[in-house]
């Protein structure tokens, strides 16, 4: 039989700590640590998109957008992840960091990530009282989802709606209004 071997757990502030230092970037959950894979040029390119057009719609307001570097933590979860762009209006969130109150929270899909993805991050990122909008894009082909939640007393309802090549989704957080269809997410991508 073999040897088990003694696993230490990390705190939150050890792992923040040791993640301006890491060699790679690190999504945290419960005192463990687990290194991301490198995203493709389509899957930044289809980020960048995001972001460009969700910056532009923040001018002029409180609200800021982020891309890939700014983490979200999920007080819930004891969790910290990297969304590929995210969208909030913060009152008092502004932890150098990361952010503990998005509005709206984007996840570009791979075949490495759609998984983690699609029940984890949605299981955890659904538990943040803030968060109105979940959007999932495919990076192999034109498919998108958007996760909404409906106004209801408790904020535990949510639709889901897939994104056919006419639809137009409007998301609305706080001050900022912006609009997104499938040719905004999948400019110069080649799908």
């Amino acid at each position: 039989m073999g040897m088990a071997l003694k696993h230490d757990c990390l705190s939150e502030a050890e792992y923040l700590e040791s993640e301006e230092f890491a060699p790679r970037k690190r999504e945290y959950v419960a005192g463990e640590a687990y290194a991301m894979a490198g995203a493709s040029a389509r899957h930044n390119r289809i980020s960048g998109n995001i972001y460009i057009r969700l910056d532009a719609a923040t001018r002029g307001t409180p609200c800021e957008t982020f891309m890939a570097d700014m983490k979200v933590k999920v007080e819930a979860w004891q969790a910290f992840y990297y969304p590929d762009v995210m969208l909030g209006c913060p009152k008092n969130d502004d932890h150098p960091l990361y952010r503990t109150s998005p509005c709206l929270i984007v996840e570009v899909l791979s075949p490495s990530t759609a998984s983690i993805d699609e029940r984890e991050k949605w299981l955890h990122y659904r538990a943040i009282p803030s968060l109105r909008y979940y959007l999932l894009i495919d990076s192999e082909k034109r498919h998108a989802r958007i996760r909404s939640r409906e106004d209801d007393q408790d904020g535990d309802g949510w639709l889901e709606q897939t994104l056919d090549e006419d639809d137009i989704v409007a998301l609305t957080c706080g001050p900022v209004s912006a609009s997104l269809c499938l040719d905004d997410i999948y400019e110069r991508t080649g799908l």
